[in-house]
């Protein structure tokens, strides 16, 4: 509680300081471009400030075990960058897995165990103004610390994001969640920092004023409060539950009619559910954009946005760390985003699946901007894309950031007897097979694994807009789907077999965050 009570008190006297001093372009413009000059040193300067001379780091014992001193780090990167020198502090060992970075599991190295705590991970510099959850969108939801500082970064970006696609002057909404998930706070502070202000925050979750929520009601109300007393006003929270997507496209019609097209920045299913409810309800959205995030962006879903005669473009982000990547508007395609290589490093390393059949090249982060609230080192994750270095003519292309990546997705995969299917795989499945074989939208499919007695269950989850299927025509046409690739003959054989795949009518789980993963596994 005295911890808590410490933060918001930082929080309140941020606050104001934040709101008043708005960044204009050349502002967001000059810190930018000098953090991307000088990311060697902020590296550096994370190591040795936030592990070299930290005891707790369970980084040092990483790099004491491959005979790393802070000198060995500064040659490395002096002679081969950055990324060079991550590349050798890799093969070193010095790396964290996704299941070590989660504390699924103790870092085991030969000779070396390590047993981490919460916060562990956390930056021990950051000026703690408040405590977020993520999503928990592949487990359990984990604390972050956020500092104002990283917001003012991000705000910089979203500048050039918003040059980049003329949104500075339209009407901005949100369709984000409540905290505990601070995503929507997050946006609003960001666009206020550019001396923006949302006109409208729709959330599908309800503030709680329940004894272990109310320190999260009072949060939001504050910053709502506050911000109106220091004349930058943020919207209050409306509910608007996942279902009730015709009353955000109703707004979006509304000031489409007007003549002053809005944007909307929300997750890209709930971008999806906006257009699906807008053609379904024949209301027009013509002229709207979204700005996404949170899952990955495919063909099919910028299908039924463009069906709607909108237009969207995603960022890239962690929680961990904050926005990663901002869309490209001169990309080489619909999902063409640049990494913020300002803010983070980002090596790739093969993964192989399953029994190894399947690899991908996942990437592996390393903190590089000092405001982001966990301190990565190699942190291994279940995200991967094509990279591509290149020159474009947007507005982050002339800040110097060359690196592109496209097709973003996890790996996130489906594992029965031996057999792998990737997150990619999956998608395919749920966002194109199944809706051109019996109708419906990207969104009104997933599959979902689960244990009963002892066996595992697949449900294919088909929502109840779609209207009648026949339940066995949609577990053929998903056995044949899945059996097309390596090794699925198999699978599709064991589950029909021992009747592992089941039809099951009700609507997509969702995250904590809207978002609509393609598996959703059932712990415990």
């Amino acid at each position: 509680m005295l911890e808590q009570l410490k933060m918001f008190a930082t929080y309140a006297r941020g606050l104001g300081s934040f709101l008043r001093s708005p960044m204009g372009p050349s502002e967001c413009r000059s810190l930018l471009e000098s953090q991307l000059a000088s990311r060697g040193e902020n590296f550096l300067a994370i190591m040795r400030k936030a592990v070299y001379e930290n005891p707790k780091s369970p980084y040092l014992p990483l790099l004491r075990l491959a005979g790393v001193e802070y000198g060995d780090l500064s040659r490395m990167v002096s002679e081969g960058g950055v990324e060079g020198a991550l590349d050798r502090l890799y093969e070193s060992g010095v790396y964290i897995t996704l299941d070590e970075f989660k504390r699924r599991v103790p870092i085991k190295r030969p000779g070396l165990e390590i047993e981490t705590g919460p916060h562990d991970f956390d930056n021990p510099f950051l000026s703690k103004h408040y405590q977020s959850r993520t999503s928990g969108s592949r487990g359990g939801g984990t604390r972050v610390i956020m500092d104002l500082d990283l917001l003012h970064h991000d705000a910089a970006c979203n500048r050039f994001m918003f040059e980049g696609y003329g949104l500075m002057d339209r009407p901005a909404a949100l369709w984000r969640e409540v905290p505990p998930v601070t995503t929507g706070v997050n946006v609003l502070l960001r666009y206020a920092k550019l001396g923006k202000t949302a006109e409208r925050w729709f959330s599908s979750s309800r503030l709680s004023t329940a004894p272990k929520s109310l320190q999260f009601a009072v949060f939001t109300y504050y910053t709502v409060l506050a911000s109106r007393l220091l004349g930058m006003p943020l919207p209050a929270p409306e509910h608007v539950p996942l279902e009730d997507a015709a009353t955000v496209a109703k707004w979006l019609a509304g000031k489409c009619a007007a003549g002053t097209p809005p944007f909307l920045d929300t997750q890209v299913s709930t971008s999806v559910r906006t257009c699906a409810a807008a053609i379904e309800n024949g209301i027009d959205i013509s002229g709207t954009m979204f700005i996404m995030g949170g899952e990955p962006y495919t063909k099919a879903k910028a299908e039924v946005i463009k069906s709607a005669g909108a237009s969207a473009a995603t960022r890239y982000s962690m929680a961990e760390l904050g926005n990663l990547g901002f869309p490209c508007s001169d990309g080489a395609s619909f999902d063409d985003i640049h990494l913020m290589t300002d803010k983070v490093a980002v090596i790739q390393r093969e993964k192989k699946l399953g029994a190894g059949e399947l690899s991908v090249n996942g990437f592996v982060y390393t903190t590089i901007l000092p405001h982001c609230p966990k301190i990565m080192l190699n942190v291994e994750s279940d995200d991967y894309a094509d990279v591509e270095e290149r020159d474009c003519g947007c507005p982050f292309g002339a800040l110097g950031f060359r690196t592109h990546l496209t097709g973003i997705r996890s790996y996130e995969k489906l594992t029965s007897g031996g057999v792998t299917f990737l997150g990619t795989e999956l998608l395919r499945l749920i966002e194109e097979v199944l809706p051109r074989a019996f109708g419906g939208r990207p969104t009104d499919y997933q599959l979902s694994e689960e244990e009963e007695g002892g066996f595992t269950k697949v449900s294919i989850l088909i929502s109840p807009r779609v209207g009648p299927v026949n339940e066995g025509d949609v577990i053929r046409e998903t056995v044949s789907f899945l059996g097309r690739f390596p090794g699925g003959d198999i699978m599709s054989d064991q589950w029909v077999q021992g009747g592992t795949l089941r039809v099951v009518r009700r609507e997509p789980y969702t995250t904590a965050s809207a978002k609509i993963l393609p598996l959703h596994i059932h712990k415990g």
